[in-house]
């Protein structure tokens, strides 16, 4: 499978034989054995090359995938180095401005350490892939997961200081001068805040969409016009005069974010350190 896959992306026998440190004939005779076992063929000749099938193309797609996951998985509980690495999964917004920001406070106790952070948008909060600390709100019956609460969110009104500097929102009765900003995987949002806030007057007549919530934070950065924000996932953003929060006090409150570790898996000093971690900094806010 490994001589297979090396010749697939390479491009060549030869290519794949100095990749593996072995020679032609060995990649030859390995791919050879494959294709027998699978009564299908996965190499043509296109003139001195060998070159993948349609077929061949597909299968090496499919098997790099599992090479990786197995090297990942391998990598993650392995007795080597493998042990100062975590491999993370957050929310798109949460980890930009939130974790990210915050990560330089966990190397500093832990500088060997490695955190890698992928995301997963609002509207794919299903749990796929290969982690050591999945985090996401809830809470929602993860039967394979342990959860633990660390942080709780809640909705308000924020703005870029050059909007308010050029369209003061004093008042709520200000809104309809300006535009609104909405995300599409966060319906209700403003409606919930506007609720909350007891608003009864008019509702502005430019209101602009956007698919994802920092594509619309961008957007409130860019001074567009205003924003429903979680707090304290914008606090630094808030704290730093990016964003403010002109009615600081209207608050609706948001699903909590959890981290989530498989419960059969063993639980390393670092990824312990790491949940401590988050729950100290997620009780601070």
């Amino acid at each position: 499978m490994r001589a297979f896959e090396v010749a697939a992306r390479a491009g060549s026998f030869t290519a794949a034989a100095e990749e593996l440190g072995v020679t032609h004939g060995a990649v030859s005779k390995q791919i050879q054995v494959l294709e027998t076992w699978l009564g299908r063929q996965l190499f043509r000749r296109a003139g001195q090359k060998m070159e993948p099938t349609p077929h061949g193309r597909a299968f090496a797609r499919e098997i790099s995938r599992a090479l990786d996951q197995i090297a990942d998985a391998t990598r993650r509980y392995g007795s080597s180095v493998s042990s100062s690495v975590l491999q993370v999964s957050a929310p798109a917004t949460f980890a930009m401005r939130w974790l990210i920001p915050r990560l330089p406070k966990f190397y500093a106790k832990r500088p060997r350490a490695e955190v890698c952070v992928s995301t997963s948008m609002t509207t794919d909060q299903g749990i796929t892939g290969h982690f050591d600390l999945v985090i996401r709100r809830g809470p929602e019956p993860w039967n394979q997961y342990d959860s633990v609460e660390f942080m709780h969110e809640r909705n308000t009104l924020v703005a870029s200081p050059s909007l308010l500097k050029r369209r003061p929102l004093r008042k709520l009765s200000d809104i309809p001068q300006h535009t609104i900003l909405s995300t599409d995987s966060r319906p209700g949002d403003w409606e919930n805040w506007l609720q909350a806030a007891s608003y009864d007057g008019e509702f502005p007549p430019r209101r602009q969409a956007f698919d994802h919530f920092f594509v619309t934070l961008q957007a409130a950065l860019n001074g567009l016009g205003l924003a429903i924000g979680p707090v304290p996932v914008l606090a630094d953003d808030i704290e730093q005069g990016h964003l403010v929060a002109p009615f600081a006090s209207i608050e609706v409150a948001r699903k909590s974010y959890f981290a989530l570790t498989p419960c059969d898996a063993d639980k390393p000093p670092l990824l312990v350190n790491f949940l401590n971690w988050l729950r100290d900094e997620g009780n601070a806010q």
